[in-house]
């Protein structure tokens, strides 16, 4: 008689490193989306609101 190919029961892991991962994908994301922000706030305060949002129109209007 054939076996399943999966096990009626969930493995699980308990191993160290089982959530460590994704934690350092959720931190990595954090930072790279601070790090976006922090850069509009200093695009922002360099060339100030008006030339901010032109810079941010002219370049969406590049990709499409």
């Amino acid at each position: 008689m054939a076996q399943p190919l999966h096990p009626a029961h969930r493995l699980s892991d308990n191993s160290p490193t089982a959530g460590r991962m994704s934690s350092v994908l959720l931190w990595a994301g954090a930072a790279i989306g601070g790090l976006v922000v922090i850069g509009a706030l200093a695009l922002w305060f360099h060339y100030g609101s008006q030339v901010f949002f032109e810079m941010i129109r002219t370049g969406f209007a590049a990709c499409f």
